[in-house]
């Protein structure tokens, strides 16, 4: 393959390569019994996940003003630093690391697109592998979360890709929404964060049930990509 056929894929990290559910769910509930809300339901929780912390813990708890709104985000991220303390590595999906190093190795270019903050992209990035993989990464603390096509396009411009060879792939509907923005290919996972609906919802080309369909899809794109 080409330098210039090679296709771009940048990927979500919380709930599409990274299995952060319970660490997530347990950082909204111990921020909202420190500020005395009541605990928030998974269901809840999941909705907001992949925006901005300011902007999903604004929809979480929509009634809190700006002075509780700061204290609500302080102590989301507090729990977070206290779960690091205690040894907290979330772990990586099954086959997440395999179709990483396949698609590495097939000379994909690959970036990441986190609502995470940079520290936590610094995390992440420690992993086994993950620096030597991923091209470029950007974060909510880099500009614009999503939905806004931003982080895209700063991954595009940072891989010397453009749109017809990029795509993202995540698993709600905010990534989705932000590769339509962008005018990339959507793709999701099934086993995030957000439902196979409500991804398809949002504009969702496809939305894969495991990493080996996920592969066929994405080698599907290479091929097109190579013969535009």
């Amino acid at each position: 393959m080409t330098a210039s056929a090679r296709p771009l894929a940048v990927f979500d990290i919380d709930g599409t390569l990274v299995d952060s559910r319970a660490s997530i769910h347990r950082a909204a509930c111990e921020a909202a019994r420190d500020l005395g809300l009541p605990r928030p339901d998974y269901d809840r929780v999941r909705k907001i996940v992949g925006l901005t912390l300011e902007h999903a813990l604004a929809e979480l708890e929509p009634d809190l003003g700006p002075a509780d709104l700061a204290r609500f985000i302080a102590g989301f991220r507090a729990s977070f630093a206290r779960m690091h303390e205690e040894g907290l590595q979330e772990p990586l999906y099954p086959e997440a690391m395999a179709a990483l190093r396949r698609l590495h190795r097939d000379g994909w270019r690959l970036a990441l697109a986190t609502g995470q903050n940079r520290r936590g992209v610094a995390r992440n990035l420690a992993r086994e592998g993950w620096a030597d993989m991923f091209l470029s990464s950007h974060c909510a603390e880099d500009g614009p979360g999503k939905p806004d096509p931003a982080m895209l396009h700063a991954a595009m411009a940072a891989c010397d890709a453009c749109p017809a060879t990029t795509l993202m792939i995540g698993d709600t509907a905010h990534d989705i929404q932000m590769a339509v923005n962008a005018g990339v290919l959507p793709l999701g996972v099934a086993w995030g964060f957000h439902t196979v609906e409500e991804q398809q919802a949002a504009g969702a080309r496809h939305v894969a049930r495991s990493f080996a369909e996920l592969t066929v899809v994405l080698d599907g794109f290479a091929d097109l990509t190579r013969a535009a």
